[in-house]
């Protein structure tokens, strides 16, 4: 199954985002726009994995144990890698160092399993769209520059997620396989 472990965000929050992206997808329709219910903030991808690495992975972030709670606000928007060769449109993210902690206990866990750590440092963020082409994106940029820094609201983090994702045509489809508080 293809696999990632992520936090799951609240309605409210993907209302929020969902409002903002009606509003953005007007000015860059060519952009491939992340369905709102498919929002979610990414700890690590783990990509395709066997039965067997699903147990091991479920076992490793079993392992972590519990991690206290944080609040996490959604505001303001950029582009990766930048806004002259943009790939990826999303939505920021500021949280306390937990966040932080957690994505890099998740890291260690898994990667004893062949899941290698990432080379770049973490960088919260919510997926909002990708570009198959990356070039600037004037209309976009212009909406985000008027309408200064936008604040979609803050949730609480107790859990994540190992999830299942499946390809299919019309965009992902995600189910949740394990939780852990």
């Amino acid at each position: 199954m293809r696999a990632f472990i992520a936090i799951e965000l609240p309605g409210s929050i993907r209302e929020a985002l969902a409002g903002k992206q009606e509003r953005f997808r007007r000015v860059s329709p060519d952009a491939r726009w992340t369905r709102p219910e498919g929002i979610h903030l990414t700890l690590k991808f783990l990509g395709e994995i066997s039965a067997e690495q699903e147990a091991q992975v479920k076992e490793a972030l079993g392992g972590i144990g519990p991690f206290a709670k944080f609040a996490v606000s959604v505001n303001g928007f950029g582009f990766f890698p930048d806004a002259k060769r943009p790939r990826v449109f999303w939505a920021g993210l500021d949280a306390p160092p937990g966040l932080a902690l957690l994505a890099e206990q998740v890291e260690n866990a898994v990667a004893p399993l062949g899941f290698p750590k990432e080379n770049r440092a973490f960088r919260p963020h919510l997926t909002l769209a990708r570009f198959k082409i990356p070039r600037p994106q004037p209309k976009l940029a212009a909406i985000l520059a008027a309408s200064g820094v936008s604040d979609l609201g803050t949730f609480e983090v107790s859990e994540y997620f190992l999830w299942q994702s499946r390809l299919l045509p019309g965009g992902p489809e995600y189910h949740k396989v394990a939780r852990f508080p």
